[in-house]
């Protein structure tokens, strides 16, 4: 069965399986052979539903839980899936639990390229999310954007993969766009010539160590009577 499939649908379906528990690639064919029928195709994987793949098969993957499958549901569709670039050309992570970097902020970063920053909110690959503090950076998470469900609005959706940040660095991002991204909770900055991420996420960790503009104190969670100080000091420095 496997050469009837697509190298896109082969990693989907290679993806999913990883995504569920005691299920290999081809637990989940036989699965999705018995729901969909074959040839596989993308149009098919993205019209299933929960509730058929649960019943599939006998119900082979009834006992997994709703959660598990939504997941691996959603990489079947192809959301999260990069075909571009494999794993293992994406820059390495580091560990990260709340609390481990006090007083810092998380910024996405839009990138179609390694650690660069150069994608426009609405196309690009992936997001590089980064936590900053004034004296340390680290990458925590790399988020495929994937492709938007036919059913939800795409900066909708690309603002949801990223609501848990206060910063997006953008290329570019437009007026509607960049609306609903603040609706999220996050402050767009545009950088029209992008930039190498590590770099910039540098110039952040110093900006905030030192004297950081009321916008920044403002998503940094300080009062309003400090980013007033900020304020007053910028003004005798300047």
């Amino acid at each position: 069965m496997a050469d009837k499939l697509s190298p896109e649908v082969a990693l989907r379906i290679g993806l999913a399986a990883r995504a569920l528990p005691d299920t290999d690639p081809k637990r989940l064919m036989t699965v999705l052979v018995s729901a969909l029928g074959l040839p596989i195709t993308p149009t098919k994987l993205g019209r299933l539903k929960v509730a058929k793949l649960k019943a599939a098969a006998n119900e082979e993957l009834a006992e997994i839980d709703n959660e598990h499958l939504k997941a691996a549901l959603n990489l079947l569709k192809g959301i999260g899936v990069n075909m571009e670039a494999s794993e293992e050309s994406l820059p390495q992570t580091q560990a990260y639990a709340e609390g481990d970097m006090p007083g810092s902020i998380r910024i996405a970063c839009a990138s179609n390229h390694d650690t660069r920053i150069d994608g426009h909110f609405g196309s690009c690959a992936r997001f590089l999310v980064y936590q900053v503090s004034d004296s340390e950076v680290r990458l925590i998470d790399i988020r495929s954007a994937g492709q938007t469900p036919d059913e939800e609005d795409k900066n909708i959706y690309r603002a949801g993969l990223i609501e848990d940040c206060q910063l997006l660095y953008t290329v570019s991002i437009g007026g509607p766009a960049a609306a609903k991204v603040v609706r999220a909770g996050l402050h767009p900055v545009k950088l029209p010539n992008g930039g190498e991420a590590s770099e910039l996420m540098e110039e952040l960790k110093a900006v905030i160590g030192t004297n950081p503009p009321p916008w920044l104190a403002k998503v940094m969670g300080v009062d309003a009577e400090e980013r007033i100080r900020f304020r007053q000091d910028e003004e005798e420095f300047a």
